[in-house]
């Protein structure tokens, strides 16, 4: 039932009621109901799907546009996609990088990521996306687990690489891309640039199944080290429900979809890019690593933006624009956001100032877009996240492991096999056994149901709260503190307490222009202690100038809980 490609069903892959989503004419129910997945063992080569077939029927559509500030903007077409893969995969292969082996990516938003990714799929070796963000000591930690053979990196990578290199013997080949001087002047280095104009324009690409290894994307780190999720090629699959689903049927005429997120994250790379190329939707690029609502509303309008997957951080900011539809011409078709909560204020600004209802998509690097909203299918119901996405099986489950009655919290769980589950751990079958219990993946995420099947997000089991007996989640406090209109951003978590046990803390970033005061702070507790309830006020407001974040936008609790204080409590 979810149309996989603009034209037909490719390779039987998806059973399909085609003409009931186009015309949105069936319930959610209907949709679930009818839903088969087919022909997953079978599945051929992600690079497949996201270029040769494209290129082989359409050579000359467009799958990728890059967006410049000086509006000097560039387009590449499938067949040009396929062409560069095929020579950059020839020259790997030349260059002794096999099946099986990882190729590390860390390339901003570009046609050279695009190329160095599908490369690395039609080899069959592993590509393992890298953040830009990551500093010498990240980076150096990711190469090392994942036992890198080969990295492509641009200039500014180049010197962040160079601080740990002769720490990396596995680390054989490094592929530099924009600057050939730069390139010769490192070991074992060679220019993307003569790799691309040594290899062939054909490639026999490796054939795959859906569990064979395809890419490792490291977990952000939000609960203990950075753990390698290893995918097989069936992910993308496993992927196209969910994004269609958040996307209102994509695709459509005219679609073309844009992220500010970092496409070394699962939310860049597996909730917009490759799958808008596997649909045949263009996708637009920004090299700009310092998210910038002005900037973003320039690309929305400037790229005729349809389709976008916005994380909630970047939709916050984006509200400091003031009357941003009057500034700027954007005609948004929809928005999907995943990575925190989204929150009911900033839904509804979504829905006031950008025409959209934003669709929240749930999951986790292990196991990704598996919950969802469809406003168009009159599934949307904030704060809650939405509901299990056709062709998932999801539950909440209380700590027995069955499923928790409505209304009450459990453990957001996953049943095996599902095709965006992950393979497991790399190199670490301890911590892989260790997320199920029988078939079921528990994502240490707490949620509740209510009694129309929709899901809410609690919070990370970590991240409770557990105040005078009450088990509290931050997500409700923090979106209404995120209501008031002195907030930019928020973080909620619990102090050790003698007598509470924990008491609610509340770190403030305040908007640009607003000075921080004791009045400020009891207004704020205020707020919440009015509109929520006198257990859930935070006791403690503390204001500070940012919030400590991985590179995928998720703000890191743990180090905040480190940070609160053992003082006396107010109020």
């Amino acid at each position: 039932m979810i149309r996989f490609d603009a034209g037909r069903r490719q390779g039987g892959l998806i059973e399909t009621a085609e003409r009931k989503m186009l015309h949105r004419a069936d319930s959610y129910d209907a949709l679930v109901a009818d839903f088969r997945w087919q022909g997953l063992s079978g599945f051929h080569n992600i690079a497949d799907i996201v270029a040769d077939r494209w290129a082989e029927r359409e050579p000359d559509r467009v799958c990728l546009e890059y967006f410049h500030p000086d509006g000097h903007h560039c387009r590449w077409s499938y067949g040009e996609l396929r062409a560069a893969a095929n020579r950059l995969a020839s020259g790997l292969q030349a260059a002794g990088v096999s099946r099986g082996e990882r190729l590390a990516i860390l390339l901003p938003q570009s046609f050279e990521t695009v190329v160095a990714h599908v490369a690395a799929y039609k080899i069959g070796a592993i590509a393992v996306p890298l953040a830009l963000l990551f500093g010498p000591e990240a980076l150096e930690y990711r190469l090392r687990h994942s036992g890198a053979r080969a990295i492509v990196v641009d200039g500014a990578g180049l010197e962040k690489l160079a601080a740990v290199r002769e720490n990396l013997p596995e680390l054989r080949l490094v592929i530099v891309a924009g600057d050939a001087k730069a390139a010769a002047g490192v070991r074992d280095s060679l220019s993307l640039e003569s790799l691309l104009a040594a290899g062939s324009d054909t490639f026999q690409t490796a054939r795959t199944t859906a569990s064979t290894p395809a890419l490792m994307i490291f977990t952000s780190g939000t609960t203990g080290p950075p753990k390698g999720a290893l995918h097989g090629h069936g992910v993308l699959a496993g992927h196209l429900p969910g994004i269609q689903f958040a996307h209102e049927f994509m695709p459509r005429p005219g679609d073309r979809m844009w992220t500010p997120a970092d496409w070394a994250w699962a939310g860049g790379l597996l909730n917009a890019l490759l799958p808008a190329l596997a649909l045949g939707v263009p996708v637009v690029a920004s090299r700009a690593q310092k998210f910038d609502g002005h900037t973003a509303f320039r690309i929305l309008s400037g790229m005729q933006v349809r389709n976008a997957f916005i994380p909630p951080t970047a939709l916050r900011l984006m509200k400091a624009v003031e009357a941003p539809a009057r500034r700027y011409d954007f005609r948004l078709r929809s928005v999907s956001s995943a990575g925190e909560p989204l929150g009911r204020d900033t839904f509804e600004w979504a829905r006031r100032e950008l025409g959209v209802s934003v669709n929240e998509l749930y999951g986790q690097t292990e196991c990704n877009a598996v919950i969802a909203s469809c406003a168009a299918l009159g599934v949307s119901r904030p704060p809650a996240i939405g509901k299990p996405v056709p062709g998932h099986r999801v539950a909440v489950l209380d700590r027995f492991g069955s499923p928790a009655p409505v209304g009450e919290a459990g453990e957001i769980a996953i049943e095996r096999p599902d095709p965006v589950m992950f393979l497991g751990y790399w190199e670490d079958e301890a911590a892989t056994t260790a997320r199920f219990s029988g078939d079921w993946l528990l994502t240490g995420d707490q949620a509740v149901v209510d009694e129309d099947g929709y899901i809410g997000f609690v919070g990370r089991e970590d991240d409770i709260i557990t105040s005078s007996g009450f088990r509290i989640g931050p997500g409700e406090i923090e979106d209404c503190i995120a209501a008031h209109p002195s907030v930019a951003m928020v973080a909620v978590v619990g102090r050790p307490d003698p007598v509470r046990t924990e008491i609610v803390k509340a770190f403030v970033v305040l908007r640009d222009g607003v000075e921080a005061s004791d009045e400020l702070a009891r207004e704020i507790a205020g707020q919440v202690r009015s509109r929520l309830s006198a257990h859930e006020y935070p006791r403690e407001v503390e204001f500070v100038a940012d919030l400590p974040m991985t590179t995928t936008g998720k703000i890191v609790r743990r180090e905040l809980r480190a940070r609160t204080s053992h003082g006396p409590e107010e109020g």
